[in-house]
């Protein structure tokens, strides 16, 4: 591995990512992408006179940290904190990979500082809202049954919309109103699930077996696209913006709002933060903190009742 060239090494590096670490494919392109643009830079801008032929050809230890700073520079151009962020930890994570293997003795990115980012607000709908988004759905069509259920699914449970996608109808349990998900890195949890959205389900696997006689007999994906495969995360995205923008909510609707959403809801209601980040399937507690923020009015209202010396 190390005669291989900057590109072969970034190959192995994407291989390791889906093969011992489990990254899902898009996370794998992703990585690829910011390894490949950064390779792209230094090529171009500190070995373009040299008797080489582009990336092909550039080895791990000619890379110095004075290259990765001209990286960021370029990078401050163009593109915003988090992006940065993002983009340096892609390279941050090949290096440490290289040093663990032997490729190179020192890392260039231990005297690099990732840019401190301006903490986001996660966006959440207000109870009021996520109902009248939820009832707005028309169910006189088994895609409308469908896109209820969905949405019922992502709000109830709180998982992610790459989870849902990989849902198949064997991980429902009905009776007992749990689902079994498959999560970052293949792991996997029990989430509990709610008898509305378990009834929105049933409603619309009903409804699939009298129009297309598919069944709850075959462990089929759980929901179907109208070819009757396997419904993208990217089409799910796009039926919930179509939804929310038909209903009249103002501000921009993702599945991952609803998992911020479902999150939020359930700490305003006195949730537990560890059960809430079980929930999610964090790893990190810190992960899930980022949602106590909104919840700060509750906890004010309880401190002040609460507290012997307020």
């Amino acid at each position: 591995m190390m005669s291989q060239s900057l590109k072969n090494q970034i190959r192995s590096f994407i291989d390791s990512l889906h093969s011992e670490k489990g990254y899902a494919a898009n996370t794998c392109r992703a990585y690829s992408h910011n390894l490949n643009e950064f390779i792209s830079f230094v090529s171009e801008n500190y070995f373009s006179n040299e008797n080489q032929k582009g990336a092909d050809l550039l080895k791990a230890d000619q890379l110095t940290s004075l290259m990765i700073r001209g990286y960021l520079g370029f990078l401050h151009k163009k593109n915003k904190k988090v992006t940065i962020a993002r983009k340096l930890s892609a390279v941050r994570s090949f290096f440490r990979f290289l040093l663990k293997h032997g490729v190179i003795l020192d890392n260039p990115l231990d005297l690099i500082l990732t840019p401190k980012q301006n903490k986001a607000i996660p966006v959440y709908l207000p109870v009021d809202d996520v109902f009248r988004l939820l009832d707005s759905i028309k169910t006189d069509t088994l895609a409308g049954i469908r896109n209820r259920a969905i949405f019922e699914t992502l709000y109830s449970s709180g998982i992610r919309v790459s989870e849902l996608e990989g849902l198949n109808v064997f991980d429902v349990d009905f009776t007992k109103c749990l689902i079994h998900v498959v999560g970052k890195g293949n792991k996997e949890r029990i989430v509990p699930i709610g008898k509305k959205a378990i009834a929105a389900i049933e409603e619309y696997r009903k409804r699939l077996q009298g129009e297309a006689g598919i069944g709850e007999g075959d462990n089929t994906p759980l929901f179907l696209n109208k070819d009757h495969g396997r419904l993208t995360s990217r089409s799910i995205a796009r039926i919930l913006d179509k939804t929310a923008r038909e209903c009249g909510l103002l501000i921009p609707v993702s599945p991952h709002a609803l998992r911020h959403t479902f999150a939020t809801h359930m700490l305003d209601a006195g949730a537990d933060l560890r059960v809430v980040q079980e929930l999610l399937g964090h790893e990190s507690l810190s992960t899930t903190q980022k949602y106590t923020h909104v919840s700060i009015d509750r906890l004010m209202e309880t401190y002040d009742k609460a507290h012997p010396r307020r």
